[in-house]
C-alpha cells in the first residue's frame, strides 16, 4: 500500500514531529510511505515558544519529506493538493490537534475524499482544544468532512467527535510508547547529573509548561509538603513564568525546588524520569498525554487529575493515581498517598510493565491498518 503522512516533521521539534517520525518508520516497514510536511506550520508571531525547530543541541534524527503546505499561504493549498495526487497514496493521513489548521489540511482532504482510491484517515490529537476560542467549532466541523475515518487516541476525544460529527467513522487505539530516549540511569547517577539534592521523594512535571496543565495547582500542593520532598519542573514555558516563579518564590520550602526552563533534548531526557518517584499531571483539561507515554517508557509511575482521557488510561489500568479534583489539596493528598505505601509504587510498576506490552508502534499501525481496510 502507497500511504502519504500529512503534518509536521523533522526539522519541526516537539511530541507531534517525534510521533509522526515514529509511525512513518513502523509503517515504512510494510509499505511505501511518503512524508508531506509542513513549509512553514505557524507564523513566528502566533507560536508561543522560543522556537519551533530543531536546533544544534537537540538530537532528533532527520527526516525525509516534501516540505510544501504554508498554512499562511493559501496558494500552497493547491500545490501540495496536486504533489499528493501526484504521488497517488492508496491513503493519507492527517494529523489534527487544532483548528487553526483546518482551512489548510480541511481543504487538501476534502478535495481528496472520494476522489479516486485514496482513502483519508485523521488523527485526532484533539477536537475541543484545551483553550477554546469561538471559532473552534465550525473550523473542526469543517475539517471533519474530510476525513474518511477517524482515529482517536483515547476515548474521551472519540466523545467530542460524535458530538460534532455523530455519523463519524471511527476506532480508538491509544497512543503508542516512545521508546527513542534510551535507557534508564541508576537513579544516584541522575540525580547527579541534575544537581538534585539527595535522600528526597521526586516528584516531576515534564514537558511544555501552559496554563491548562496546571503547573501553578501542583506548585500550591507541593508548599503544603515536608522537607523530604523535592519537585522537579523541566520544561519551555510556553508565555511568560513570572506567575509561577512567585508562587515558587512565596514557598517556604522553595529550596527544594529545582526548575529547568527550557525545550529538554532527548539525550536528556532519561535523567529526570530516573531520577523521579512519580510524575505529577497537574491537568486542567487534558485528552491524552505524550508525557505519560514517556513515563511508562522509564517505569515511573504517575499521578493524575481526573479530566479528558487521564482517568481512562492512567487510573483505569493501574498505573498511576488519580486525583479527585484539579486543587492542591487533592493532588497533595494523592502524592501523600502514594509515598505512604510503598505497594502502590510496586504495583503501578507492575502494571506498566504490562501496559508497554500492550501499546507498541507495531500493535497500532496493526490497527490503523485494519481500520483503513474496513473503510
Amino acid at each position: 500500500m502507497r500511504i502519504a503522512i500529512l503534518s509536521c516533521f523533522y526539522p519541526y521539534r516537539g511530541g507531534i514531529s517525534q510521533f509522526n517520525a515514529c509511525l512513518l518508520g513502523e509503517l515504512g516497514k510494510k509499505h511505501t510511505v511518503m512524508a508531506f510536511n509542513f513549509k512553514r506550520q505557524y507564523p513566528e508571531f502566533l507560536f508561543p515558544g522560543k522556537t519551533q525547530y530543531v536546533t544544534a543541541d537537540d538530537e532528533a534524527v532527520p527526516v525525509e519529506s516534501i516540505s510544501l503546505l504554508d498554512t499562511a499561504n493559501p496558494f500552497s493549498y493547491a500545490a501540495t493538493l496536486k504533489a499528493i495526487r501526484e504521488w497517488k497514496p492508496d491513503l493519507l493521513i492527517v494529523r489534527y490537534w487544532m483548528s487553526y489548521f483546518a482551512p489548510s489540511l480541511g481543504y487538501i482532504t476534502r478535495s481528496i475524499r472520494g476522489k479516486g482510491n485514496c482513502k483519508v484517515i485523521s488523527i485526532l490529537d484533539n477536537v475541543v482544544p484545551h483553550e477554546k476560542r469561538f471559532f473552534d467549532t465550525p473550523l473542526t466541523r469543517y475539517f471533519l468532512k474530510g476525513s474518511d475515518g477517524c482515529v482517536t487516541l483515547c476515548d474521551a476525544v472519540a466523545q467530542d467527535l460524535l458530538r460534532l460529527k455523530p455519523d463519524a467513522r471511527y476506532t480508538v487505539i491509544p497512543h503508542p510508547l516512545y521508546s527513542h530516549f534510551g535507557e534508564k540511569m541508576r537513579r544516584e547517577e541522575a540525580e547527579e547529573k541534575l544537581g538534585l539534592l539527595p535522600g528526597k521523594r521526586n516528584i516531576l512535571f515534564f514537558g511544555l509548561i501552559r496554563e491548562y496543565k496546571g503547573l501553578d495547582i501542583l506548585i500550591r500542593a507541593f508548599s503544603t509538603l515536608g522537607d523530604g520532598y523535592q519537585l522537579i519542573i523541566a520544561g519551555e514555558p510556553y508565555g511568560s513564568f513570572d506567575r509561577y516563579r512567585r508562587l515558587i518564590d512565596g514557598c517556604s520550602n522553595r529550596d527544594n525546588i529545582r526548575t529547568v526552563l527550557r525545550y529538554i533534548r532527548d539525550s536528556e531526557v532519561s535523567a529526570f524520569f530516573s531520577a523521579a518517584d512519580v510524575t505529577v499531571l497537574p491537568y486542567r483539561s487534558a485528552t491524552q498525554s505524550g508525557i505519560s507515554s514517556v513515563s511508562y517508557h522509564f517505569e515511573t509511575p504517575m499521578i493524575v487529575t481526573d479530566v479528558g482521557g487521564l482517568k481512562e488510561t492512567i487510573g483505569d489500568t493501574g498505573t498511576g493515581l488519580v486525583a479527585e479534583d484539579c486543587t492542591p489539596e487533592a493532588i497533595r493528598n494523592e502524592i501523600e498517598k502514594y509515598f505512604a505505601d510503598p505497594g502502590i509504587r510496586t504495583r503501578c510498576i507492575e502494571n506498566i510493565r504490562k501496559e508497554k506490552e500492550r501499546l507498541s508502534w507495531s500493535s497500532f499501525c496493526r490497527r490503523l491498518e485494519e481500520f483503513a481496510d474496513g473503510l
